[in-house]
């Protein structure tokens, strides 16, 4: 880092009305905090001196006291089905992976709000290496500008942004609700709610309280049909049991035609069965609610295995006949250890 940077104000996470309430402090007018928004996540420019529209005194008065954070991407990999996979190499030395997934017209980026995760859900890759630190807003929004600017060099455009990468993002909520008024203002990177989609493990306080401030899409981590089966899956449970988290689900505002998604990760032999199925459709009976089945993804040490697509195709049409929406979700980027469950356990081992 260049000498006396570290000193410097960072721009990068910053909301509108932050830079609102930053440049009035100078006595600068409302409209310069709009022109740097555009700058920093329209044109995702990190360099004072390229900000054409700006006078050369304030340029210069930007370049002495500001600085817009950009950790380098020390790694790219790309997957057979073109996913691709980015590591990101923190201020602190710490490391993090975001996805790039590429979908017909769409292109979703997956990124990560904490460095690890503290919920140490037992299939899981990134609970599995432990909680390292909570992401700062500038970390978790550069993600989407790296994204975002590479896609725009081959005249793409990035389309939706999920928070399934590493960490819980509710764990992480003030972070990550500055990071979702970047994404979703006219004047930063403009999705519509129905893009930006927070996936949890169920923090019920802090999801209701989000859903109330935002009209984001909710993906919650579900994975069991009862609660000693979802607790020894994921210890969040004995925090906040299964019927306590579905009653929040059905309290979430939805706009028209719009569902809470429930993620189930099929594991083998353990909550794959016709059994639990039906529970599972029992929960959600008359709740604005689908089921995402996802077959576990393997890594190393993992203590458990996907089911074949047989008891997928059985479990799935359990849900179908209870009026169930359930849809797969399709394998993306396995080859590069890039899908569900999986991020982190590379750049861990080559770290090691």
């Amino acid at each position: 880092m260049e000498s006396g940077r570290e000193d410097r104000t960072d721009l990068k996470g910053m909301t509108l009305p932050e830079l609102e309430t930053f440049f009035a402090r100078w006595g600068k007018e409302r409209y310069r905090a709009r022109q740097l928004s555009r700058w920093i996540y329209r044109k995702h420019v990190d360099d004072f001196p390229a900000m054409t529209d700006l006078s050369k005194d304030f340029r210069a008065l930007l370049s002495a006291r500001c600085r817009i954070s950009a950790p380098p991407a020390e790694r790219v990999e790309t997957s057979a089905d073109g996913t691709e996979k980015v590591l990101f190499r923190l201020e602190d030395g710490e490391t993090v992976e975001s996805v790039l997934i590429p979908d017909q017209d769409r292109r979703t980026l997956c990124i990560s709000s904490q460095v690890g995760c503290p919920l140490s859900c037992g299939f899981c890759a990134t609970g599995a290496m432990g909680f390292r630190r909570d992401m700062t807003s500038a970390e978790i929004v550069h993600q989407a500008c790296f994204a975002a600017k590479r896609l725009a060099a081959r005249g793409e455009r990035l389309t939706n942004v999920v928070f399934m990468g590493m960490g819980e993002p509710l764990r992480n909520v003030t972070e990550v609700s500055r990071t979702i008024g970047i994404l979703l203002s006219q004047h930063g990177f403009g999705l519509s709610g129905k893009r930006v989609t927070v996936s949890t493990a169920g923090i019920v306080p802090e999801m209701l309280a989000l859903a109330e401030r935002y009209p984001v899409s909710f993906a919650v981590s579900v994975n069991a049909s009862r609660d000693d089966q979802r607790s020894r899956l994921m210890p969040i449970n004995r925090k906040y049991p299964l019927r306590e988290l579905v009653a929040a689900m059905r309290r979430i505002p939805l706009r028209s035609g719009r569902k809470v998604t429930a993620e189930y990760v099929l594991l083998e032999g353990v909550n794959d069965s016709p059994e639990d199925a039906r529970a599972i459709s029992r929960l959600f009976r008359g709740a604005r609610i689908k089921v995402n089945l996802i077959p576990f993804n393997p890594y190393e040490g993992a203590a458990y295995a996907a089911p074949g697509p047989e008891m997928l195709e059985r479990f799935r049409e359990v849900l179908l006949a209870a009026g169930i929406q359930a849809i797969p979700r399709e394998r993306r980027g396995v080859d590069i250890r890039a899908a569900c469950g999986q991020l982190r356990a590379a750049s861990m081992r080559r770290e090691s």
